[in-house]
């Protein structure tokens, strides 16, 4: 119950964004047991305009974290943040961390479940050549 009321306390206390629209995965990988190479070549073109849209979002929170950053007050000269104004600045890297590693693992997740396809897709032409 305190984790979750942490949890909730830091996000309270540091503003969202909306800016940076999460991008939408491929709705359908091709099935490398019966997919056309042309169909392969579309399910790569996708997987592309994917990884392409990840790295744009990558970039924008990564401006957003920037801006959050500059946005809270700053310390007198010679002197240390406070600890309310470090446990904010750590709440806003840590939220932009987060939502990182989760694009580049959907991201990832995205890739290998193609490279599967594409191993299968190989596989079934080396056997119809032999």
């Amino acid at each position: 119950m305190k984790v979750l009321f942490a949890l909730t306390a830091a996000l309270v206390a540091v503003p969202v964004y909306a800016d940076c629209p999460y991008p939408t995965p491929p709705d359908k990988l091709p099935d490398g047991r019966t997919a056309t190479m042309a169909e392969m070549v579309d399910g790569q073109k996708a997987v592309k305009a994917y990884d392409t849209a990840i790295n744009s979002y990558l970039a924008c929170i990564k401006v957003e974290h920037d801006d959050a950053l500059s946005k809270l007050p700053k310390p007198d000269p010679g002197k240390k943040l406070t600890a309310e104004q470090q446990k904010k600045s750590e709440d806003i890297d840590r939220i932009e961390l987060q939502k990182h590693n989760a694009a580049i693992d959907q991201d990832q997740s995205v890739a290998d479940r193609f490279n599967e396809q594409v191993r299968i897709f190989k596989s079934r032409d080396d056997q119809k050549k032999k």
